[in-house]
């Protein structure tokens, strides 16, 4: 008996992921992480910007910055 193969999905075959923009305080498709606010007895809060906030604002995501 064969075996059936699948094709990998591709990205359109997928969800957008929805993250929330914590400058305009809306939902957004391109948000990404660009700070964290320490806590003492907590993990970091994570903030994150959709890209048109990052351009207005001049932030950098967390993971380009040095």
């Amino acid at each position: 008996m064969a075996e059936p193969t699948h094709a990998p999905a591709s990205r359109t075959d997928r969800a957008p992921t929805v993250q929330w923009c914590d400058w305009h305080k809306g939902p957004s498709e391109t948000a990404v992480l660009v700070d964290a606010i320490e806590r003492n007895s907590a993990p970091p809060y994570p903030l994150y910007a959709c890209a048109p906030c990052r351009e207005q604002r001049g932030l950098i995501p967390l993971a380009d910055q040095p």
